[in-house]
């Protein structure tokens, strides 16, 4: 254990409000300034290799293809604060996007890619995306088919000319893959538009950036239905990648396996920020997760750290090859997204060498990661809680009437810090909703805090699900359900599930004298909503549990679906 840790651990808190450390300072540059220093002394260490696209490339090679893409996105018309969508998995070209366009302080949009038409045309409209990097397909999803289903005047278009009725803000759309495509150029051709006037703007605008600017949107599953774009800054995520970095102990030595999806933060920046922070090399084993292709990884690239959800350890663990892989280079990692079961936090350290594994806590709003474990921490805090307030970062825990709770009493927690988001892009009323006055930013959890600061979660007061790490509010769903002719309500909720630590549920009801299948329900959600947004459970019910003023109460209808499963298992 630290110094500090000893020293914290030596009085006993009384209310649940705990504060990070404020030893190791904040960095204040841009993440394009901070990567030409780490350029400056690491230039020839690897920076990132993608295995299924082989590719390799030192820092400085990763560079100069960044401020290649930069000069080229302003000869195409990118400026400062203008939204450049990017709806892809993982591949050097998004890690090439993340970096140019903080480069020139335009600010990447991360689009799931598992979105289908309606989400993809809400994120690109609520924001109002100039450009659109894609793929040409993932999987079942189909991306040029949707876009020419949304914009079809882009087949009739010259590349920047788009005009389009469903898409009015949306000008350029560039194609990751090779291939013709009408109105639209590939991402090679785009590396090739910039000239040496270009790439002297670039550095002029880098020059002039700060690190309170946002440069990034990830959007989270609204209450009402519709995504939020939580907007970051330099500041936010770069030093939270710095943090966690810090947490892992982590240096230019390590190299890092990346499983876990770009588009969502714990991709970018507990992957991509964190290695750059210290000059490591981040490894990414497949577009997306595979568990035998990142065990193969891990063991060819003898990576020290691996992170994941617990669903993506759980399916390592469980792989029928697992035995047959040398995994002793590991070290360390996070595992985030969801609550970890504790005998797979202790599987890992062990049957995964990964003795210094963190457990992370936090939001998209939070830059991700408020509450971290200690590698010097006892065991049973570092499998059983998830840790401490981060460094220059407040945590409590607040009772209804928002006063902060005695240790141990369950409550709502907040945190408050440099790690806060900017605000949800241009709706100061849902940004209220989240921020206080003073700053908090309240997370709808309920957590436990002990007389040391340990948080552990205990459930959530809002009606989030967390399905394999993937946020799902049930309204968006319900939203969806309504516009079936046969359904007259549907509720929807989530149930305790030891693969995906929850799953999703749907109860409906149906109008009189209809009739639909459990089947067709899913059929019929398969074209408007992302396939982890998909009910797993269904049930047809002619009543719903309610209270006497009328309000449904999920909890019943959770807990009695959990008990008819358990029955039948």
């Amino acid at each position: 254990m630290t110094t500090e840790s000893k020293e914290l651990d030596n009085y006993k808190l009384t209310k649940s409000y705990f504060t990070g450390s404020q030893t190791t300072p904040l960095t204040n540059l841009t993440t394009g300034q901070y990567f030409d220093s780490i350029v400056d002394n690491h230039s020839q260490r690897e920076a990132i290799v993608v295995s299924h696209q082989s590719i390799r490339l030192t820092y400085r090679q990763y560079l100069d293809k960044i401020n290649q893409l930069a000069a080229s996105l302003l000869a195409v018309g990118i400026q400062p604060g203008d939204r450049v969508g990017i709806w892809s998995p993982n591949n050097l070209e998004w890690s090439l996007v993340q970096f140019a366009t903080a480069k020139i302080g335009a600010i990447m949009v991360c689009i799931n890619p598992a979105y289908r038409p309606s989400e993809l045309e809400y994120v690109l409209n609520n924001v109002e995306c100039k450009m659109l990097v894609m793929a040409k397909s993932f999987k079942h999803s189909h991306y040029v088919d949707m876009i020419r289903e949304l914009a079809p005047e882009s087949y009739d278009c010259m590349f920047g000319e788009l005009i389009s009725k469903r898409l009015p803000s949306l000008k350029q759309i560039v194609l990751i893959d090779e291939g013709s495509e009408p109105g639209l150029i590939n991402f090679s051709t785009l590396l090739e538009m910039a000239s040496d006037v270009h790439y002297l703007e670039a550095s002029a605008i880098a020059a002039n950036l700060n690190a309170d600017q946002a440069i990034n949107i990830q959007f989270t599953s609204g209450t009402t239905g519709n995504p939020k774009g939580a907007t970051l800054t330099h500041r936010n995520i770069l030093n939270n990648g710095l943090l966690v970095a810090n947490a892992m102990k982590l240096t230019e030595q390590d190299k890092l396996c990346i499983p876990v999806p770009l588009y969502h933060c714990f991709g970018m920046v507990l992957g991509n920020l964190v290695c750059l922070s210290k000059g490591a090399c981040a490894v990414f084993p497949n577009d997306s997760f595979d568990p035998l292709k990142t065990l193969q990884v891990v063991e060819q690239e003898q990576c020290t750290a691996l992170h994941g959800v617990p669903t993506m350890f759980i399916a390592q663990l469980e792989h029928p090859n697992f035995s047959e892989f040398n995994l002793s280079s590991l070290r360390t990692g996070v595992m985030a997204g969801s609550t970890c079961p504790e005998k797979v936090m202790r599987q890992v350290q062990t049957q995964m060498h990964m003795t210094d594994v963190l457990i992370g806590y936090g939001q998209t709003e939070c830059s991700p990661i408020n509450n971290i474990t200690e590698i010097d921490s006892p065991i049973d805090k570092r499998v059983q809680t998830v840790g401490r307030a981060m460094p220059h970062t407040e945590v409590k825990i607040i009772d209804e009437l928002g006063h902060i709770a005695p240790i141990g009493t369950p409550g709502e927690v907040c945190a408050r810090g440099y790690c806060v988001m900017q605000e949800y892009w241009q709706d100061p009323e849902k940004t209220a909703a989240t921020i206080d006055a003073d700053g908090w930013l309240h997370s709808g959890d309920l957590a436990v805090m002990d007389d040391q600061g340990f948080v552990s979660i205990v459930g959530r007061i809002k009606d989030m699900i967390i399905r394999g790490g993937e946020n799902i509010y049930p309204r968006e769903i319900e939203e969806v359900m309504y516009h079936h002719p046969d359904i007259q309500d549907a509720a929807v909720f989530g149930i305790q599930d030891d693969r995906y630590g929850e799953e999703v549920c749907a109860w409906v009801q149906l109008k009189p004298g209809h009739y639909i299948s459990e089947d067709n329900i899913r059929e019929f959600l398969k074209e408007k909503l992302a396939y982890f947004k998909i009910p797993k459970h269904i049930r047809l019910v002619d009543a719903y549990p309610m209270t006497v003023t009328g309000k449904l109460q999920k909890f019943k209808m959770r807990d009695q679906m959990e008990q008819e499963l358990h029955q039948t298992a």
